[in-house]
């Protein structure tokens, strides 16, 4: 890359006028400073185009002159790949500025917006014309669609809806060379060639920029029914999955694990939260049907899916949410592990999927080859098992040195990450790779899926500006 001079500089400031970028390090720090502090990286200049031509001429000139690009969302991404290096030549390209809301089309199920609209903006305005946008994540207050996209976001609602690359119908697309690719269609079925909008959706910004998207609607459920339950193990866990499954009909929404040790560390942190039974017990689910029907089968079939859970000795106990408020103190139990964690001390985290038969067998599999590598390890897993995704973060021994565990961090995930690749996982599930896991994805990936990824880099990307280091060591 060529050291970037203050012509170049000045010449995208030119593009996006006064409003347009940042060039103080203490206000730049909201985009160069990653949420959890995991990841820091100076930039000489932020800039924040207003429109999509305005993207165009950002792009084209970098291209020109060899300036890296970082594309930016809302920043709340977990593995780095939003936050430049430390060289200082990266610019980054924040798309907060484009958060319009183009068109909302009830009868299609669509809605088009454009790339720096947060994602709770979205929710509401689907909501707004009696719609669902079902992408549900803890950081829907800050995120943005393009992020959403570029890191094919995952979260409590994929077991129904899918993720984000089930979500997009279309794309507008600006390329490094700063042409535009106007691939906006709302269309459920085009079989017309390759599907391009795939290539960027998941890839980090590696790419191109992602301006605008057409994303699916779905009629809003009338109908939602929560239910906590406690069972032995993971295994009795996938089991009741498969058997809401079949007795809902296929409309489990949610289906979320929980360790005790997740649960009591959980009510540590929440004030208000309580634990929902009399009982400690080892392993919790937390089930949610959704449905466009309000006429009390919803809550018949989850009663019918506990009766049977019991009969069959996969539930311990449960209870049922009977408010919407009791709904979302139940969710909270959930949505406050991540943040939880916290007050174990140092936690490794690991954002794996396996197939969900083998998700008892992978916790199972990963508990015991911890305890060797790091004897007295606390094992937190949670999250999505319903569909083969849980969150493997173990917490260091109680009393011992933070810093010295988390520095074991490669060590652990190399473990973790070979049993998750013997039985056919993924080492990321829906955080992406970004730089965390840039490295360590060779360890996994065959040399012809790298040198097809490699070729796709190239051949849209050939001066490589953009993202560099990030999800390909290229």
């Amino acid at each position: 890359m060529n050291d970037l001079s203050p012509g170049v500089l000045e010449r995208l400031k030119a593009v996006v006028g006064p409003r347009g970028f940042i060039d103080q390090p203490g206000d730049m720090l909201p985009y160069t400073v990653e949420h959890r502090d995991k990841w820091q990286g100076p930039s000489p200049l932020v800039v924040r185009p207003g429109t999509v031509s305005e993207v165009q001429q950002v792009l084209a000139i970098c291209n020109e002159t060899r300036t890296p690009v970082v594309p930016q969302g809302g920043n709340t991404g977990l593995v780095g790949g939003s936050i430049p290096f430390g060289n200082g030549d990266e610019v980054i390209l924040s798309l907060n500025r484009l958060k319009a809301v183009r068109a909302v089309d009830a009868l299609n199920d669509t809605i088009t917006v454009e790339a720096g609209c947060v994602l709770q903006d979205v929710q509401q305005a689907a909501d707004a014309v009696d719609r669902l946008f079902p992408m549900r994540i803890a950081s829907e207050g800050t995120c943005q669609i393009g992020g959403n996209l570029s890191t094919n976001a995952g979260g409590t609602a994929v077991l129904r809806y899918g993720n984000m690359r089930d979500l997009v119908l279309g794309l507008e697309v600006v390329l490094p060379d700063g042409s535009l690719w106007e691939g906006l269609r709302g269309l459920r079925k085009d079989n017309t060639g390759y599907d391009l909008k795939h290539l960027f959706v998941g890839a980090e910004g590696t790419l191109g920029v992602i301006t605008a998207a057409v994303l699916k609607l779905f009629p809003k459920p009338a109908d939602r029914q929560v239910a906590y339950a406690a069972v032995p193990d993971p295994q009795a866990a996938v089991a009741l999955l498969s058997l809401a499954k079949s007795i809902s009909g296929g409309q489990v929404t949610g289906f979320e694990i929980m360790p005790r040790l997740g649960l009591d560390l959980v009510l540590q942190l929440l004030p208000d939260a309580r634990d929902p039974m009399g009982d400690r017990h080892p392993w919790y689910v937390l089930i949610e049907l959704s449905s466009g029907e309000g006429d009390g089968a919803l809550r018949a079939a989850l009663e019918r899916i506990l009766e049977r859970g019991f009969e069959e000795e996969l539930v311990l106990d449960a209870v049922i949410a009977e408010s919407e408020s009791q709904t979302e103190a139940l969710w909270a139990l959930r949505e406050g592990l991540s943040e939880a964690q916290k007050l174990g001390g140092g936690s490794i985290k690991h954002d794996v999927s396996v197939p969900v038969p083998l998700m008892p067998d992978f916790i199972a599999a990963a508990d015991a080859a911890l305890q060797d590598v790091i004897p007295g390890f606390r094992s937190v897993a949670f999250g999505h098992i319903g569909d083969g995704n849980v969150h493997y973060n173990p917490l260091q021994p109680e009393g011992a040195d933070k810093q010295a565990f988390l520095d074991r961090w490669q060590n652990v995930a190399v473990v973790v990450h070979d049993i998750v690749d013997r039985m056919g996982g993924s080492i990321s599930a829906e955080h992406g790779l970004g730089r965390l896991k840039r490295d360590e994805i060779e360890r996994y990936k065959s040399p012809v899926e790298l040198g097809m990824m490699r070729a796709i880099k190239q051949t849209l990307d050939p001066n490589g500006i953009m993202n560099p280091g990030k999800l390909l060591n290229f």
